[in-house]
């Protein structure tokens, strides 16, 4: 843990009264194009951890201006498909990093929490390259997101009180997210989603070929131990602490 706290000294920390107005060439993604679908899981229960995380104190998709401006032109070319981005994480406070260093240090797991991780003990999840202490995100280079079929039924919602079948089970037994069959669930530490996973049928696999694509093509690398997992090479630089605040109208 000492290793851990003195890697986050570097760490550009800000005052929450400096927050909203988006410093260091951040910006709300749904200034540069609302049509983009949001689902910032980490600001509500729908995540492995159950919970939201520290700093996330609104559900909205923060972003380095020129990775924006690249979503909106990946955005573009999905409209002509009738598909749309739908956005999991963005910008992530470096405190919500540490706060998922204390929750796979509590010494229990629930079945919330396996249903993320069927097969690895959360304890492990560092070391196997699941999860950083120091994540990308804190940058602004990288993000979580995922395909939405605008002509399909994306009614589905979550439902706390349900028990769902873990992540790597068929979309129907999994908790719905309102997008396109990527093979498994979000944030689903397993071999399955692994980006290139031979254990997808072939439609799962034209999906995720579909998305790294039309994201390759605004320059976005995707991290191939999560099909869901994208960074734009030189947009990092410092990791930053502020608080994801609600945006004004």
């Amino acid at each position: 843990m000492k290793t851990i706290l003195a890697a986050f000294i570097s760490i550009v920390v800000i005052s929450p009264a400096h927050a909203q107005s988006l410093f260091g060439g951040f910006v709300y993604l749904r200034d540069v194009d609302s049509s983009i679908i949001q689902d910032i899981r980490y600001a509500t229960s729908n995540n492995f951890v159950g919970r939201p995380l520290a700093g996330y104190d609104a559900g909205e998709c923060v972003v380095k201006r020129e990775v924006g401006l690249r979503l909106k032109a990946v955005q573009q070319e999905l409209a002509a498909q009738n598909l749309s981005l739908k956005m999991f994480d963005c910008y992530r406070p470096a405190r919500a990093s540490l706060d998922m260093v204390k929750w796979s240090q509590n010494g229990h797991e629930t079945a919330a929490e396996r249903r993320y991780n069927p097969k690895i003990p959360k304890t492990e999840l560092f070391r196997l390259g699941y999860i950083a202490s120091r994540s990308q995100h804190s940058t602004g280079a990288a993000l979580d997101l995922t395909l939405v079929d605008l002509k399909a039924d994306n009614s589905g919602k979550y439902d706390p009180s349900r028990s769902y079948a873990d992540c790597t089970a068929p979309a129907e037994a999994r908790a719905p997210e309102g997008s396109v069959d990527m093979g498994t669930g979000y944030d689903c530490t397993d071999t399955k989603g692994h980006t290139a996973a031979p254990s997808i049928n072939p439609d799962q696999r034209a999906w995720r070929k579909r998305l790294v694509t039309a994201m390759a093509r605004q320059g976005f690398v995707n991290y191939s131990k999560e099909w869901w997992h994208f960074s734009l090479p030189g947009a990092g630089g410092a990791a930053y602490d502020f608080p994801i605040q609600p945006r004004r109208n």
